[in-house]
């Protein structure tokens, strides 16, 4: 489980990563049903060009119009992701991160395998997870696991030190919320950022309101990775909103 120093790093940072926490054999497994998965693609899936985000093909008939983003319902889609999912080694130390022994995994959040493609993969522009979730309060924690090595060169997460605390004005962000990158306040803070180097079996721990980002898949191979988000038993989604939608699996 994670140290009290460890605990304390998240409490300051807004992340932490563990290393090595999953197996080579559990690693190789899953890299093995999300390939079998994507061509073709097994729905449900988001394609690149549903996000438009900078560097998503325009649409589906445009050349890498069907490259998948993200495989959803990750829980339900395969035993091998939920057996990850419910672990102990994960679901302890999400309860260490939020210093409760009850919590919930959302059905409604991440909850998928990440597949950013050479050639057509798009850049997530800085934001909070928590912007776009409807929970009583802004506590959760999302588990990243790397299945393959993770660098800036092929779009390997970034994040923001710290930017969990406090409050951010709705104004430094843009209509899609994300961090406006014309305002010199915004820029200075995103000049603390770090890049989480990742190896397979690697996991990231960060909390909802850490601001991160990603840029495009450069390398000429899939980058593969799979995220669950989790909240306290007593934090509960908003009735009626996207957070709702799916019940919560408890852990």
């Amino acid at each position: 489980m994670f140290s009290s120093s460890q605990i304390n790093l998240f409490t300051d940072q807004g992340f932490i990563i563990e290393r090595k926490l999953a197996s080579t054999r559990r690693c190789t497994e899953m890299r093995e049903s999300i390939l079998n998965s994507v061509n073709p693609a097994l729905a449900p899936v988001e394609f690149e060009t549903d996000v438009q985000y900078p560097g998503s093909p325009a649409d589906r008939l445009s050349p890498g119009g069907n490259t998948p983003r993200r495989l959803l319902h990750a829980y339900t889609r395969d035993r091998i992701f939920r057996d990850w999912a419910s672990s102990t080694d994960v679901t302890q130390r999400v309860k260490q991160l939020m210093h409760t022994d009850s919590i919930s995994l959302s059905q409604n959040h991440h909850n998928c395998v990440m597949t950013k493609h050479p050639g057509y993969s798009s850049a997530t522009l800085w934001h909070q997870d928590n912007r776009y979730w409807s929970f009583d309060r802004p506590d959760l924690v999302s588990v990243w696991l790397a299945l393959g090595q993770e660098q800036d060169h092929n779009g390997g997460m970034q994040l923001i030190p710290g930017s969990h605390h406090g409050h951010i004005e709705r104004g430094r962000f843009d209509g899609a919320l994300f961090l406006r990158l014309d305002l010199e306040e915004n820029q200075t803070l995103i000049d603390t950022a770090v890049s989480a180097q990742l190896e397979p079996g690697d996991v990231l721990f960060f909390h909802s309101r850490t601001l991160h980002a990603a840029g495009r898949n450069n390398s000429d191979q899939i980058k593969t990775s799979v995220v669950f988000t989790y909240h306290a038993g007593d934090n509960n989604p908003i009735a009626g909103t996207r957070s709702a939608a799916y019940p919560d699996i408890p852990c």
